[in-house]
């Protein structure tokens, strides 16, 4: 069932990322290994039909391979490594609405609920979940049954979603009021608002909690403090702006937030192993040797 999935992610990938004509269905194709990549999630689910990744988030990284998926819960910044190939993967971008509907249903049915476990990041995909992912992929096959049946199979996809291992953390999600819902929308601010000078308190009153509290959850979350977050996204638009080669390293500080340029040097160098110029060209001459090169997102969509 898996080749069959991956067969028809292949068929349909153009290129190595491809948005879909199916609603929040994106597919990745990868035949060779790139170089570590920085990009912004957000929340999806990725199953992987083909080779294997490791992704971090601050302190917390984990392999995802294949026949097994992987939720992000929020918008954060990740750094993603393909540790085999060929590299086969579909993305669902999550959407509370479509599965608050599915949960209404399941309360009205009243099926047993799973087991409570712990918040897990990656599980293994059950035959049935491949099945319904594969006849997701296909609809482009036919795109005439795309408005009609897509959503019925995203559906089926959620439904299958909240009988699995990640069943849990999906409802959690889901809750209007729940610490996951508090902390997504704390996360998805801090992205609104990189920029501007940010302290604790003002962060934990976004979320509705205590600066202790936010704290905790955030770094169980993400794997990084919430001003630690804020400084991993301020490098990641800074090293996009600096490849794309259109300002100066102080331009580029200045245009993230940085006040002082001497610590805008000092923290890219740490996060990169480079001065920001240095790291520019060298991302460039990778380009130019027809290399793939990790340049960053803008923070929009998730990628790979």
């Amino acid at each position: 069932m898996l080749n069959r999935l991956a067969r028809a992610i292949e068929r349909h990938c153009q290129g190595m990322w491809s948005e879909t004509a199916v609603p929040r269905l994106s597919l990745v194709a990868l035949d060779e290994l790139l170089e570590p990549m920085e990009v912004m999630y957000e929340p999806m689910i990725c199953f992987i039909a083909d080779g294997a990744k490791r992704t971090a988030a601050g302190e917390r990284s984990w392999i995802t391979s294949c026949g097994e998926m992987a939720m992000i819960t929020l918008d954060v910044p990740v750094t993603a490594a393909f540790e085999k190939v060929p590299y086969r993967a579909a993305v669902m971008r999550l959407d509370s609405q479509a599965l608050a509907a599915v949960q209404m249903e399941l309360e009205e049915a009243g099926p047993p609920s799973p087991p409570a476990v712990a918040a897990a990041v990656t599980a293994p995909m059950a035959p049935e979940l491949v099945d319904a992912v594969t006849r997701w992929i296909l609809l482009l096959d036919t795109p005439e049954d795309i408005g009609p049946l897509a959503g019925r199979i995203e559906g089926e996809i959620l439904y299958r979603l909240l009988r699995s291992p990640l069943g849990p953390v999906l409802r959690h999600w889901s809750l209007a009021d729940s610490a996951a819902s508090r902390i997504r929308t704390a996360a998805r601010w801090i992205c609104d608002h990189y920029t501007e000078p940010l302290g604790i308190d003002e962060i934990a009153e976004v979320a509705r909690m205590s600066p202790a509290t936010l704290h905790r959850h955030f770094k169980a979350a993400t794997g990084m403090s919430p001003l630690k977050f804020q400084k991993h996204l301020r490098l990641q638009e800074a090293r996009r702006r600096l490849f794309a080669g259109d300002s100066t390293a102080a331009q580029v500080a200045q245009a993230v937030g940085y006040v002082s340029a001497t610590q805008f040097n000092r923290e890219y160098r740490r996060a990169y192993g480079l001065p920001p110029g240095q790291d520019a060209a060298r991302l460039r001459t990778r380009l130019s040797d027809a290399r793939p090169v990790p340049v960053l997102v803008d923070g929009s969509g998730a990628k790979p």
